[in-house]
């Protein structure tokens, strides 16, 4: 008789994460590859709460409500112009999701 041992829920993340110079007040950014980018000067605590942040944002995409390209963002079908929004900014559709993913407080 063979043995049958129960398995818990299994759960790997392997998103690859890079830590690199940013633009000036990005601290970390979610690509359409599946990747995240922090910014290289983040402490742990921060690089931590930026990595859960931007995951979101992968979700996000995953799920088809969140796209971009180089002029616009697609937040549910809606197309938002990036040149006339402030991004990152805690009262954009996609950002209200993302931030409250965040343990720390930014101003």
């Amino acid at each position: 008789m063979a043995y049958k041992m129960k398995m818990g829920k299994l759960s790997m993340d392997n998103t690859p994460i890079y830590q690199m110079d940013t633009d000036e007040g990005v601290m970390g950014q979610a690509n359409k590859n599946g990747s995240i980018i922090v910014d290289k000067n983040l402490d742990p605590e921060e690089r931590e709460d930026v990595v859960r942040h931007e995951k979101v944002h992968l979700d996000q995409m995953c799920r088809g409500d969140l796209d971009y390209d180089d002029k616009f963002v697609y937040w549910k079908g809606k197309k938002y112009s990036r040149s006339e929004m402030d991004e990152g900014d805690d009262n954009l559709p996609w950002e209200k999701e993302a931030w409250k993913a965040n343990k720390l407080k930014y101003t």
